[in-house]
């Protein structure tokens, strides 16, 4: 019985933390630091977090970021 509590327990929790706020959102600029405050800005403007996913730079700057509440 204590097995199937717990089996609940970890399901129940799995479920919950996936159904948090994620968001992917892109940026381009001049230079990294630039598209950089552009994914900054646009995660403060929702009041989440940012964790950057990729970045490259040729011809130009190009983020992609993921945005987590």
């Amino acid at each position: 019985m204590k097995a199937i509590k717990n089996i609940v327990a970890v399901a129940a929790l799995t479920l919950f933390s996936f159904s948090g706020f994620s968001q992917s959102v892109t940026a381009s600029g001049t230079t990294l630091d630039a598209a950089e405050a552009q994914i900054a800005l646009k995660a403060k403007q929702v009041g989440a977090s940012y964790k950057i996913t990729s970045a490259r730079f040729t011809n130009g700057a190009y983020m992609s970021a993921e945005l987590v509440k």
